[in-house]
């Protein structure tokens, strides 16, 4: 029996018509995938765009976002080999400079470039001139060398001297032996009575790690006191770059001051500590005019001098329970000019 056309057309063309609704479900099933996956790639997108805005990652999880942070604040990457500084050991002083301009009045045949006249308990200005003019102060720059000597380093540390130390130019102590091992204290007399600019290099390469790094230590301990028109470049004031003024050096006295060594060391006249050259000993006598005059009640505290500073001081003495300070730059007769402002402050005071 022939088999009917018909019958074979009939069912190929049932097949056709499953085999076409196939590919229909077949296609609308990839057209509803790719609708998804644009919509998930627009939600990773905003998500994206929202978390640039606001500086957060998006997260997962609603439970792990975090709050947006506040406004960014730089922060200098600490130095390497230098321990951060203690904290003040007392309220850092305020100079005072409202009020009437000067309470005494000397009489000097030529004034120094700046000074002040204050009171190192309560930070009144009894005296100014030019008090917030910044000039290079030479060796007065040793006062911020030696404020961080002593928060950061022991007595009896040992400091190697190196080729560096002993390639200074200026005031030094002179006989510190090449590569041998000097405690720290040695150096800080050294530093604070003959201004010693090999001790000041020597000092800085041991507490900062290069002397650079402790210029920078420098200038963020200044930032940090508030000594707006303050700037070092050195660890010794010799190349003259560095800047400050009479105020914010009277702010840096009385930080010294708070300092039990250094406030020992300023008031000598003369020292003897121990060193590794023939002898075993060195001798370091202060520069300070009033100590080698003997002014009554002199404590302290540095002298400084270059052609550009000129002669500089910072003197401070006490007596009867008032404490007072006289900062000169450029003066032309340092010794003089702090005693006669010294004089009259004790008479008001």
């Amino acid at each position: 029996m022939t088999r009917s056309p018909f019958i074979s057309t009939s069912r190929e063309r049932r097949q056709q018509r499953e085999m076409a609704q196939r590919r229909r479900r077949r296609r609308s099933g990839l057209a509803a995938l790719a609708v998804l996956v644009l919509a998930l790639v627009a939600v990773l997108v905003v998500a994206s765009r929202v978390s640039n805005d606001t500086g957060v990652r998006a997260s997962p999880h609603p439970a792990l976002h975090h709050a947006p942070p506040g406004p960014q604040v730089t922060q200098l990457a600490p130095l390497p080999a230098a321990p951060s500084p203690q904290a003040p050991k007392s309220t850092p002083l305020i100079v005072k400079l409202v009020g009437p301009h000067n309470l005494v009045h000397p009489h000097f045949r030529r004034s120094p470039r700046s000074g002040v006249l204050f009171d190192l308990n309560s930070g009144r200005v009894l005296w100014r001139h030019a008090p917030i003019a910044p000039l290079p102060i030479a060796s007065l720059t040793k006062m911020m060398t030696a404020l961080l000597v002593v928060r950061s380093a022991p007595p009896s540390a040992q400091v190697r001297i190196t080729r560096q130390a002993l390639a200074y130019k200026g005031s030094a102590v002179g006989v510190l032996p090449r590569g041998k091992e000097v405690r720290v204290e040695t150096l800080l007399n050294g530093l604070m009575l003959p201004s010693g600019n090999d001790a000041a290099i020597a000092l800085a390469q041991h507490v900062g790690g290069t002397v650079s790094h402790f210029v920078a230590r420098m200038n963020e301990t200044a930032a940090r006191m508030g000594l707006r028109c303050t700037h070092f470049a050195s660890p010794d004031g010799y190349n003259d770059a560095g800047r400050s003024c009479a105020a914010d050096l009277a702010v840096l006295a009385r930080a010294d001051l708070d300092e039990p060594r250094i406030a020992r060391i300023a008031r000598r006249r003369i020292a003897v500590e121990p060193l590794p050259i023939k002898g075993g000993k060195v001798y370091l006598f202060n520069n300070n005019p009033l100590i080698r005059l003997g002014y009554p009640g002199v404590d302290g505290l540095k002298t400084g001098f270059t052609l550009a500073a000129g002669h500089c001081l910072v003197a401070t003495a006490r007596r009867h329970g008032v404490w007072l300070g006289a900062v000169l730059l450029n003066s032309p007769d340092t010794g003089r000019q702090a005693r006669q402002l010294l004089d009259q402050g004790f008479r008001i005071e």
